[in-house]
């Protein structure tokens, strides 16, 4: 294989993973966020829409700590008020994709019972996840430049760069 079919390939092999790292932590989100918007719409009198939305923003905290510690806990870690403020305005839109899906649905429609309010919520979320996963990954945590991203794995590792640090790079 040649070296940049090599490199290719790496690069498709991390995506799999981030992708599967992103829907690991975003599936336990789902649960989350439906459970709850479950509880809260059958033991309260909210509406569906503001039951959702309380839901919803139980899920985005839930899934920021995943994403953070999990998911990309290798990115820079730089900028923690700048990345949280990132990650919850692209929240924010999110949560107005999801929950808009459903008000359309519930209002427009008419289309309020249970079994009806889940999946338009279940939609939502795949349609918002989908706006989420490139904002998250593109502006939220960003990726590394690859040298820093070799220091930081080696200094963690405890071992010495292998190559020498110069200075005027």
């Amino acid at each position: 294989m040649s070296e940049r079919g090599g490199a290719l390939r790496g690069r498709l092999d991390q995506l799999m993973r981030e992708i599967a790292k992103f829907g690991a932590v975003g599936g336990a989100g789902l649960l989350v966020n439906l459970v709850v918007f479950n509880l809260v719409r059958h033991t309260t009198e909210l509406p569906v829409v503001r039951a959702s939305v309380l839901a919803t923003v139980i899920a985005i905290a839930f899934n920021y700590v995943g994403f953070r510690y999990f998911t990309y806990r290798d990115r820079d870690k730089s900028g923690r008020t700048k990345e949280l403020t990132l990650f919850l305005l692209f929240s924010l839109v999110g949560l107005v994709i999801e929950n808009g899906v459903l008000y359309t649905a519930t209002y427009g429609f008419g289309w309020d019972s249970p079994l009806q309010s889940n999946i338009f919520k279940f939609l939502g979320i795949g349609v918002a996840t989908l706006f989420r996963f490139w904002s998250y990954r593109t502006w939220v945590f960003r990726a590394l430049p690859a040298r820093e991203a070799v220091q930081t794995a080696e200094s963690f590792l405890g071992q010495p760069s292998a190559e020498p640090d110069r200075v005027g790079r």
